[in-house]
């Protein structure tokens, strides 16, 4: 399960860090008649890399800008580094103390109920590293909020906002509509993976039984159909998980989408021009003819 969770992370890092790469088209006056070579250091000069380091240390020493993407992905693994970015270096001491009081408490109350057994002890230890983990998240979401760009709405914070919280890049976007159906998704996937992962383990449990030697039990179900509902609980409890992450992922990148999209001009301004053209022929071959004469209409929309 932890390999899992880590794998969705991964994923939503990988995809936050794919969609901060701007695309670029380049239209040029010679392009019928520019030569196409293979010359490599053209290539690696319009490359861009997916990790600048020299983007990460420059934007944390203040001396040049940082994509929220990058900065949100730095936060990740250096809890603090989107208020260093931000300058906000007085919320340090709060995330930094918190964090560090939550894991604290919970490693000793873990070392506690280890001795004692106590069930007090053990949920004292998880509130612990609960606190702990609200105010790392806290730091990410101050670190997004935060983030100044003069760009309205930057579909960079869409990202972050949904993969932080899904639903909230929606409602960045001003699409709460999408919020309920997103959501419900999420709820029912994770209703089947939960009964599903519920069932699996229930005849798991049965096929373990059934099937020691001399078992006289009066269980209904023998041996091979315990394993054929357990091998169909277990595919159906891993579906609903793929279907979850899945559902995810899609508000993720349906916030980022729709975020570059709203930048779009999107008018009925519907115009014909019509007008006069002269084409002269461009090959050395067709020199001595003639211009040809004609008209050009264009439509805007």
């Amino acid at each position: 399960m932890k390999l899992r969770i880590g794998i969705t992370a991964l994923l939503c890092l990988v995809c936050l860090l794919l969609a901060e790469r701007p695309s670029h088209a380049q239209f040029q006056k010679d392009v019928f008649s520019q030569s196409y070579s293979s010359d490599s250091t053209s290539v690696t000069d319009t490359s861009r890399k997916i990790i600048n380091f020299k983007e990460i240390f420059g934007g944390l020493a203040g001396k040049r800008d940082m994509r929220i993407g990058t900065m949100f992905g730095t936060s990740l693994l250096i809890p603090g580094a989107s208020q260093i970015y931000n300058k906000q270096y007085w919320k340090l001491p709060i995330y930094y103390s918190g964090m560090a009081a939550g894991i604290g408490g919970g490693v000793a109350m873990h070392f506690k109920y280890k001795k004692s057994g106590l069930p007090g002890d053990r949920l004292a230890s998880t509130l612990c590293f609960v606190g702990a983990g609200a105010f790392y998240y806290a730091s990410l979401m101050d670190g997004a909020i935060s983030y100044k760009s003069e760009r309205k709405p930057l579909p960079g914070r869409a990202t972050v906002y949904s993969i932080l919280c899904p639903g909230l890049g929606q409602a960045y976007n001003g699409e709460y509509w999408k919020i309920p159906v997103y959501w419900g998704g999420l709820l029912t996937a994770g209703h089947l993976y939960f009964e599903n992962r519920t069932n699996y383990i229930r005849f798991r449990d049965i096929y373990r039984e059934v099937s020691q030697p001399g078992y006289q039990g009066d269980c209904p179900i023998n041996s091979t159909q315990a394993k054929t509902y357990r091998d169909l609980y277990r595919r159906y409890r891993d579906f609903s998980l793929v279907a979850c992450v899945a559902v995810y992922l899609l508000q993720v990148i349906d916030a980022n989408v729709f975020a570059n999209m709203q930048n779009f001009e999107v008018n009925d301004n519907l115009s014909m021009s019509v007008g006069p053209s002269v084409t002269m022929p461009d090959n050395n071959n067709f020199a001595m003819q003639q211009p040809a004469v004609g008209a050009s209409v264009g439509f805007r929309f």
